[in-house]
Parts: C-alpha cells; sequence; structure tokens
C-alpha cells in the first residue's frame, strides 16, 4: 500500500509525498518565492513533421550546486529546500523551471514572417521524481522496496497526468551522470507530460501497424519471443521480464527491459510484474554501475502508450523501458557527431552480442 499526501509549495507548486507506511507530513514551505512563470511555447517543423519545445526561462535555472546546498535534499532549520519535510522516502513536485506548464496562454497561430511554421503554446507538465532523500545514493543502491515503491509512483503519477486535458503522453525518465547533463546530482528523475505524441512513439507505432498488416503479429511480441529465444543478447531475466540488449541497438551501451505480458503503460503493471520488475532493473542497474571501475552515466527512458485522450493507437503497445549509456569504453565517451546528429544515422562503437555478454559478465 503506498500512502499519498499532497501540499503546495510556497508559490504554489504542488508536491506529493509517497510513504509505504503512513507519516504525518504537515511541514510547510516557508522561503519568500515569486510565483513561477513559464514563457514555453512550441513550433512546428513542417519537414520532419516534428513539434519543437522552446523554453528559454530554463537559463537560469540551478546547475551542479554543491551538497549543502542541493535543493532536493529534505530541509533543515537552517536551510529551507524544495522539499519541506526533514525527511522523505519518495517525494514528487512540479519543476521550478519547467519546459511546459499547464499554466501558459493559449496560442494558435503561425510565426511571426514563417506561415509553415505552426506556433503553441508550451501546455503540459513537468514534475520532479526524489527517489530518495539519501543525497550521496543513487538507484542502483535502492533496496528492493525502495524501487518497487518508485515504480508504483511512476504509476500513479502517468495515471493522473494522463487524465489532464490535452496531454496526449507521459515520459517518465532519469537523466544519471554529469556526462549526460545533469543539473543536480540528488539521485531524482523527471515526468513529462507531453501535448502531443513524441515523434519516437509515433513513428514506432507505424511500424507496429506495418508489421502486423505483413505479418499478422505484433512486432514488440516478436521482438521479445525471439530474443528470449535466442539467448545471445539477454542479460538477465526473471519469471516477469527480460532484459536484453536489442540486436539493433543504437547505443554503446543500451538495455531494454520487457515484461512477459503485454501493458501499454505503467499503470496497467499488476503486482507480480511490479515485483520482478523492481528485482530485475536494480540488478541490471548495478551491472551498469559496476560494468567499469566509476558508474556509467545513463538515462532511462520509459516507453509508454500515448493517453487514451490522445486518440492515437494503443492496442498494440507494448510498455518497455530503455536504459542507454554514451560511455563506449572505459575513460571514452560516444559523441554524437555529424551522422548521428546531421541526419540521425547512428555509427557504433560496439556490438550488441559483445556489450550483452560483459553486463552477463558483471558481478555486483
Amino acid at each position: 500500500m503506498v500512502i499519498t499526501t499532497r501540499h503546495a509549495l510556497a508559490d504554489g507548486r504542488e508536491i506529493l509525498y509517497f510513504d509505504e507506511t503512513p507519516v504525518t507530513r504537515v511541514a510547510t514551505d516557508r522561503r519568500d518565492l515569486p510565483h513561477t512563470t513559464t514563457a514555453s511555447e512550441t513550433r512546428f517543423d513542417p519537414l520532419l513533421g516534428e513539434w519543437v519545445v522552446f523554453a528559454s526561462h530554463r537559463q537560469t535555472r540551478t546547475f551542479l550546486p554543491p551538497a549543502d546546498l542541493c535543493p532536493l535534499c529534505p530541509s533543515t532549520p537552517e536551510r529551507a529546500t524544495e522539499i519541506p519535510e526533514s525527511d522523505y522516502q519518495v517525494a514528487v513536485f512540479e519543476n521550478r523551471f519547467p519546459s511546459l506548464s499547464t499554466t501558459v496562454t493559449k496560442v494558435d497561430a503561425t510565426v511571426e514572417g514563417s506561415p509553415l511554421t505552426p506556433l503553441r503554446e508550451g501546455f503540459g507538465r513537468c514534475e520532479v521524481v526524489c527517489f530518495t532523500s539519501d543525497h550521496d545514493s543513487s538507484f542502483a543502491r535502492l533496496d528492493p522496496a525502495r524501487a518497487r515503491l518508485v515504480l508504483d509512483v511512476w504509476a500513479h503519477r502517468s495515471a493522473e497526468l494522463a487524465e489532464i486535458d490535452g496531454v496526449a503522453q507521459v515520459f517518465c525518465f532519469e537523466n544519471h551522470g554529469e556526462e549526460i547533463g545533469v543539473t543536480l546530482s540528488h539521485p531524482h528523475g523527471q515526468i513529462y507530460a507531453y501535448p502531443f505524441v513524441t515523434p519516437r512513439v509515433a513513428k514506432i507505432s507505424e511500424n507496429l501497424a506495418r508489421h502486423r498488416k505483413a505479418h499478422g503479429g505484433n512486432l514488440f511480441e516478436d521482438l521479445l519471443t525471439t530474443e528470449r529465444a535466442s539467448g545471445r543478447r539477454v542479460v538477465a531475466a526473471n519469471a516477469e521480464w527480460t532484459a536484453f540488449v536489442p540486436p539493433f541497438a543504437r547505443w554503446p551501451y543500451e538495455v531494454q527491459l520487457y515484461p512477459h505480458r503485454r501493458v501499454a503503460d505503467i499503470p496497467d503493471l499488476d503486482d507480480a510484474q511490479r515485483e520482478g520488475f523492481a528485482a530485475l532493473y536494480l540488478d541490471v542497474q548495478r551491472r551498469f554501475a559496476h560494468r567499469f571501475d566509476t558508474p556509467m552515466p545513463y538515462i532511462a527512458a520509459w516507453n509508454q502508450a500515448p493517453t487514451v485522450r490522445s486518440g492515437a493507437p494503443r492496442a498494440e503497445w507494448w510498455l518497455h523501458l530503455q536504459l542507454f549509456s554514451i560511455r563506449r569504453a572505459a575513460g571514452k565517451l560516444k559523441y554524437l557527431a555529424g551522422s548521428e546528429s546531421g541526419m540521425n544515422v547512428f555509427i557504433s562503437d560496439t556490438t550488441p552480442e559483445t556489450v550483452a555478454a560483459e553486463l552477463r559478465e558483471v558481478t555486483a
């Protein structure tokens, strides 16, 4: 059972606490904060058929503060942070510097001087998910119970955000490591509620339909079935989930985690699937952390179906998690240079079969 407590921060942003057992949460935000303003907008790229978000106000966001000034640590009598409580298990709050916001003024126009470029408001919601109050921890260091609680929080927030009129897709993710570009080192992730279906999900949906028409099956299911049968690229598995390096991996180190039974999104996961995920994900996380002398920087990205309100197809979607790193070798990073950044054609420095074998050999 997850206990949820809601409060408001000094500037009106919402904060939620999630606990495994009842805890009294009455601390108030004593800071004198100006009201959060958002100047986000989205512009449509007619060449690629994709929306681009502009959020210039984020230039002033907090950048790599020292540990004693971390805004995600619990508040103390001497210093108030984004978390008013003196301790917490998992906390979620609206981002102070959001890329998207539900309070933006509605716009339906084109960019000045460019009638081919539709312009819309930057509608949506951005939340910060703090996995633990321990500043020096990481997801890989969480115990199974806390990892399960974080998954339950992702499910809770995904379900609630999907009910907002105008939200088409909910994206839960974690950026880990300075090389990835994190601006706060405290263990945390983020959730974006987009007003459109993202390019990745839209493209996959098109290929799902194409595969169904050509072969009569679900592309996700066929991929999972063949990878489990082959085993060459499987890193770890349990009764509910399989983690494997995709045979077409773009990133030097990339693992995808699939539940054995199809669900469209995180809220759809049943209790057995949630327990199985927590165990397997911690296993894979620790393999990433110990593959080299220092933990790998990574991005963990949940691939959920578009929301019901979006009207986009959901029936074929198979929830999965991508975990990938830009580290290609000890002390070496993969930079997205000409081919990747210019043409979106990835050139890999590793092979999926070798990476899978290396990760299987890691002992945490």
